[in-house]
């Protein structure tokens, strides 16, 4: 994963290769064995939005990631034109290694308007300066280092706002798997909106799946368990600076079937919601004969 802010928007920054097609690079020292889910639909959203006018925005995407990527090589973008109406478009993302795809995205981009307003309330939840850094609690109570952790997630800024689980600081209320973090590039981003939207994306993907997993004692990287996206949206409500912090109030209503399937909103600081995301992930202990990649 990229080690730093400027990283992160150098891969975001895609090679045209041609007509609706790009080329994303990899970050230089990933350590990762395969490709980070939000990296992947981060720039396959930047790919569509180079094809779409400036005055169009995202407000949706849905996505399913179908192979583990191979960080080792670039991923090629393919994007096709669906549809350009008066108010809307709507774009077809192919991302491809190896000469097979391994994710596939639609986006739908609108005109901005104005029109009927309405929003939940942001939950009651200590500011982001009052609460742990994730990569220092992770530290101490899961069986990977601080460092690790630290590593992988410093792009961005993540602090720790509470769970459900014993000791988490949240009450269930009925609703057994909720986390809450706070999250915000590491360093300012430069005045682009859509550069602003494909972070947020990169960022919607981090501890989103972890939530799933807060009433069964178990965390993401935890030796035998096998953990992976398999399908993520993402509704953009509000315009966003992802270098500010932003509340994700996530819950996991269910998991059954070896997947664990989240809901999530995300508030700025002053209780504005900017945007939905919703995912299922793989969430299997591994028997000694799974492959690695076993989907």
């Amino acid at each position: 994963m990229p080690i730093s802010v400027s990283e992160l928007v150098d891969i975001l920054d895609l090679e045209r290769l041609e007509v609706d097609l790009y080329r994303g690079a990899q970050p230089p020292k990933s350590t990762l064995q395969r490709v980070f889910g939000g990296q992947v639909a981060a720039q396959a959203l930047m790919a569509a939005c180079q094809t779409v006018d400036a005055d169009r925005t995202p407000h949706s995407l849905h996505s399913y990631f179908l192979r583990g990527g191979d960080t080792g090589v670039p991923i090629v973008y393919d994007v096709e034109r669906i549809r350009d109406g008066s108010s809307f478009s709507t774009r077809r993302v192919s991302a491809r290694q190896h000469g097979r795809a391994i994710f596939y995205l639609t986006a739908s981009f609108q005109r901005p308007e104005h029109g009927f307003e309405h929003q939940d309330a942001m939950p009651k939840v200590a500011p982001a300066d009052e609460c742990p850094d994730l990569a220092e609690l992770l530290g101490r109570v899961s069986t990977r280092a601080e460092s690790s952790w630290r590593q992988e997630w410093s792009a961005l800024d993540v602090h720790y706002a509470g769970d459900t689980r014993p000791g988490g600081g949240l009450e269930a209320h009925g609703r057994p798997a909720r986390a809450r973090v706070w999250f915000r590039a590491a360093a300012e981003l430069p005045d682009d909106p859509a550069l602003n939207t494909c972070v947020l994306t990169y960022a919607s993907d981090l501890t989103l799946l972890g939530s799933s997993l807060v009433p069964h004692g178990v965390m993401i990287g935890q030796p035998g368990l096998q953990a992976a996206s398999l399908d993520h949206a993402v509704w953009f409500h509000r315009p966003v600076r992802a270098d500010r912090w932003l509340l994700y109030d996530q819950v996991s209503p269910t998991a059954t079937g070896g997947r664990g399937y989240t809901q999530a909103r995300i508030f700025t600081a002053d209780g504005t919601l900017v945007a939905s995301v919703a995912q299922e992930g793989l969430i299997r202990m591994r028997t000694t004969d799974s492959a690695p990649d076993s989907r």
